[in-house]
């Protein structure tokens, strides 16, 4: 039966561990209001919709309003 000549430290684990760990680009979809991209199931950051309903005010509408 194997048995390890002695203990494995953190830094040792983690450098191995880290070679098989690739972080994952976020996925994007497009916004169907106004074209841009954004996270899903998330708000707009650029019009403020979601689901086809206004959620947030956005900078750039309050302006046009005012």
């Amino acid at each position: 039966m194997a048995v390890p000549k002695g203990k494995v430290s953190k830094a040792r684990k983690h450098k191995r561990n880290s070679a098989n760990f690739k972080a994952a680009a976020t996925t994007l979809v497009e916004c169907p209001n106004c074209k841009e991209f954004k996270e899903p199931h998330k708000v707009c950051p650029k019009c403020g919709f979601y689901k086809g309903k206004q959620i947030v005010e956005t900078e750039k509408k309050q302006k046009e309003q005012a």
